[in-house]
């Protein structure tokens, strides 16, 4: 069992383990957003929590999406109220530490964010895309969302690490790195948020294909059936 197969099998909320492994803190970037040592974020966990507010934005837009084209699957809209709360958690996280937000327009599927907005809009368009085809794919990438949100929170996302920015490894940002308790709480939050909707969409997606036939997508398959309780 490898390293991060471990990390997020003992990480997960479902487990009732709080994940609070920081491998990296001590090789912090110096960045910070004001002079007080106690209410200030490095380059590493700003980066990181501007990502996630545009990330958590991705997920409502992309279910606000396919629950228009989809209306007699009311779960996209039960989540994408969710996930509505989720991006202004984060966006208020934002405030607290006087970062400005990302996301300039509030618009469906306008990603602004100086960074990754582009990113997003990449990944809006394949989301929407392969969930038009039929209901089931649609729950198929709600699902895919769910996973790769989790995966995210926890460590730095991939396309941060292959940015040249000074973060180089997975664990330089996100839950793993932070070592602010308020930022703690709510990459945790956000986890059993995710949790949830991923075990909505695949009781979903198995009423289709049979009970105990999902695969997992971004995540590992030991990971996901320990979501599900398996």
């Amino acid at each position: 069992m490898n390293y991060l197969t471990i990390l997020f099998i003992f990480g997960f909320s479902t487990l009732g383990i709080a994940l609070n492994a920081n491998p990296a803190i001590a090789d912090k970037n110096t960045e910070t957003i004001n002079d007080d040592s106690d209410f200030a974020l490095d380059f590493n966990e700003r980066t990181h929590l501007e990502f996630m507010c545009e990330e958590e934005k991705l997920a409502r837009d992309v279910y606000i999406t396919l629950g228009s084209k989809y209306p007699d699957s009311a779960i996209f809209g039960r989540i994408d109220d969710s996930e509505e709360r989720h991006k202004c958690a984060v966006a208020d996280m934002l405030a607290k530490y006087g970062i400005p937000n990302p996301s300039t327009n509030d618009n469906v599927g306008v990603f602004t964010g100086e960074a990754y907005g582009w990113y997003f809009t990449e990944k809006y368009t394949e989301f929407v895309e392969r969930g038009a085809t039929n209901v089931l794919n649609a729950m198929y990438v709600g699902a895919f969302i769910e996973e790769l949100d989790m995966l995210d929170i926890n460590q730095c996302p991939k396309i941060i690490v292959e940015t040249d920015n000074g973060i180089n490894d997975v664990s330089e940002c996100g839950k793993v790195y932070t070592d602010k308790a308020d930022i703690q709480r709510l990459y945790g939050s956000l986890l059993e948020g995710s949790e949830n909707h991923l075990r909505s969409y695949v009781f979903n997606i198995e009423k289709e294909i049979g009970k105990g036939n999902y695969t997992a997508q971004v995540l590992t398959q030991e990971q996901v059936d320990a979501i599900l309780g398996r």
